[in-house]
């Protein structure tokens, strides 16, 4: 703990200020946790007062000031990325910055903080940092009808809620802080069950710690039994590794180990207490939808066509086209028609359609549009009795960009729900991913706005590592399926915080509401644009137009269509 005298940007006079410190030491001398004194806050110090703590303290424990460079310590408040990194090439100060990354709405705290803290850790003179805050500061007001108030963007600042409900950042702190840090990202072509770990306790060697490990396989959307199989679990080796020392975690799986979909790591700490599971797809997306069976069917699609319009129909369905546009405008299916309108279009990038497109071609029709405009873009949409409708889409950008993918309109009044196998439960940013795991979520649709309401996960956002997902609607519901590894789905737009004072903690977003993308936006903090924040909080940046190619299914088939 730091104890702190409770100024803060103004001090207190020589003459009360003497008699508040003598209270605090004389309160608090004998608590083992205070390792330091804190003169002040933001400043609000007395420099008359720094010799009157050890008045009261035997073990005269060292006395600094909160933001300040002071005798011999850096502890400067909410620096960018790049005060962090000059103070790791030139700084001789200790340094501990008391506030570091401020935590405003769904920005901050763990949004950035993985660059922030893999520059602090190699600061030769690094010993920590600290967040603000722990909760948002949020009061009961029995004159709005018992609503909570932040009280604008004053005090919604915690990693959790007034109650204690868990944000994102609160799971991806408790990753980038994991005192056993396994940074691999995803399993390498030749894994051999050997993970590389690094141990960042100060004290503890890691043959204190358990590892525990599970392989898993998931059920696919339309299967009435959705919850995952354990298909294997068992116990890595005991790792004897000093504190500081990186080595090889051995999991020693069975010989079957790919024919999982999922593998699960879990750290269990000397106390029992879980640490941290990560885990890591063992099939791909398009492996994944290999999986996927359909009832056959012998007839063809077939097209008709007005001045305005292209209506495909297959399997019972009507896919209807805009001719003017190129876009799909509205499915209709045996059950209702589903208002998914508006696309494919290239998010972020404007596009006027230069020829429509379509034909018989053996037992498929193909709808290809033909796109003109600032970049290459082109969209085939493939028809086949029995199968989803498929789309392949290719595209190219260059220069800086918030966001790439592909973006559909659907109205959000019609949303209820999702359900999808993906990281998750949690949404993320581009400077937000870790914390999340790979697995099968549902959610009801909310419109939570971090730090002002709290029915967390909220629902909207980007999510990561898409598989498939359900969208469930008061329409008829349907499934997307992805073939492409490391897709985020945006699933809505959230609305901005309404007591946001800057566009820091309001990223970009495509103008379509589901939207299908191969990179996404950061957010900021309080105080800093994400530009600021680090190398992971940078816009996306493509040097070229290399082409960039997807597919997709979309899946309008009503229940006894499927085959079980």
């Amino acid at each position: 703990m730091l104890d702190e005298l409770t100024g803060w940007q103004a001090k207190y006079d020589t003459e009360a200020g003497r008699k508040l410190v003598k209270e605090l030491v004389v309160r608090d001398v004998n608590h083992p946790s205070i390792v330091l004194w804190a003169n002040g806050n933001e400043g609000g110090w007395n420099t008359a007062l720094d010799d009157d703590f050890p008045k009261y303290d035997i073990q005269h424990r060292f006395v600094y000031h909160p933001w300040e460079k002071f005798r011999g310590t850096d502890t400067k408040h909410y620096p960018d990325y790049n005060y962090v990194t000059n103070s790791v090439l030139y700084g001789n100060e200790i340094y501990f910055p008391t506030e570091f990354m401020h935590g405003l709405y769904d920005g901050g705290h763990a949004a950035g903080l993985d660059d922030f803290w893999n520059a602090m850790l190699s600061h030769p003179y690094g010993a920590g940092g600290f967040l603000w805050a722990f909760h948002d500061e949020g009061i009961v007001r029995h004159d709005r009808n018992d609503s909570i108030d932040t009280y604008k963007n004053n005090a919604p600042d915690g990693i959790v809620g007034p109650h204690r409900e868990k944000e994102g950042s609160y799971f991806a702190i408790r990753e980038i802080w994991s005192p056993v840090y396994i940074g691999m990202k995803s399993l390498p072509v030749a894994f051999d069950g050997k993970i590389p770990v690094t141990n960042r306790y100060i004290y503890t060697d890691l043959n204190q710690c358990t590892f525990q490990w599970q392989l898993v396989s998931f059920s696919l959307p339309f299967e009435k039994n959705t919850s995952p199989r354990t298909d294997a679990s068992g116990k890595a080796e005991t790792l004897a590794l000093a504190p500081g020392t990186t080595g090889f975690l051995n999991l020693a799986l069975p010989q079957n180990w790919k024919n999982s979909d999922v593998l699960y790591l879990t750290a269990i700490d000397p106390y029992q207490k879980e640490i941290f599971t990560w885990s890591w797809s063992v099939k791909s997306p398009a492996e994944m939808y290999s999986k996927v069976t359909f009832n056959a069917s012998s007839s063809l699609p077939q097209a008709q066509e007005t001045a305005s319009t292209l209506t495909v129909g297959v399997d019972g369905i009507q896919y209807i086209f805009d001719k003017t546009t190129g876009y799909l405008t509205k499915v209709v299916t045996p059950v209702s028609a589903v208002s998914l309108s508006n696309g494919p279009v290239l998010a972020g990038v404007d596009h006027t359609l230069k020829q429509f497109t379509h034909r018989k071609e053996g037992n498929q029709y193909i709808v290809e549009p033909v796109y003109e405009g600032e970049s290459f873009f082109k969209v085939k949409w493939i028809f086949t009795s029995g199968k989803p409708a498929k789309v392949e889409y290719m595209y190219s950008v260059k220069g800086e960009v918030d966001f790439m993918g592909i973006s559909f309109s659907y109205p959000e009044a019609n949303v209820t729900g999702m359900k999808w196998l993906g990281r998750g439960p949690y949404r993320v940013w581009k400077n937000r991913q870790k914390g999340m795991q790979l697995g099968i979520w549902e959610k009801k649709y909310n419109n939570a706005v971090t730090g002002e309401s709290w029915n967390y996960p909220e629902f909207k956002g980007y999510h990561a590592n898409l598989y498939w997902v359900q969208v469930q609607t008061k329409e008829a519901p349907f499934t997307i399926y992805t073939e492409d590894e490391n897709i985020y789905l945006q699933m809505l737009k959230p609305a901005p915080p309404a007591g946001a004072y800057n566009q820091n903690t309001n990223p970009a977003f495509p103008k379509g509401d589901i939207s299908f993308l191969q990179a996404i936006a950061p957010i900021g903090t309080k105080f800093q644009d994400a530009r600021l924040m680090g190398p992971q909080s940078q816009k996306n940046m493509m040097l070229n137009y290399t082409p960039i190619s997807g597919t997709l299914w979309f899946d309008f088939r009503t229940e006894n269509q499927l085959t079980k």
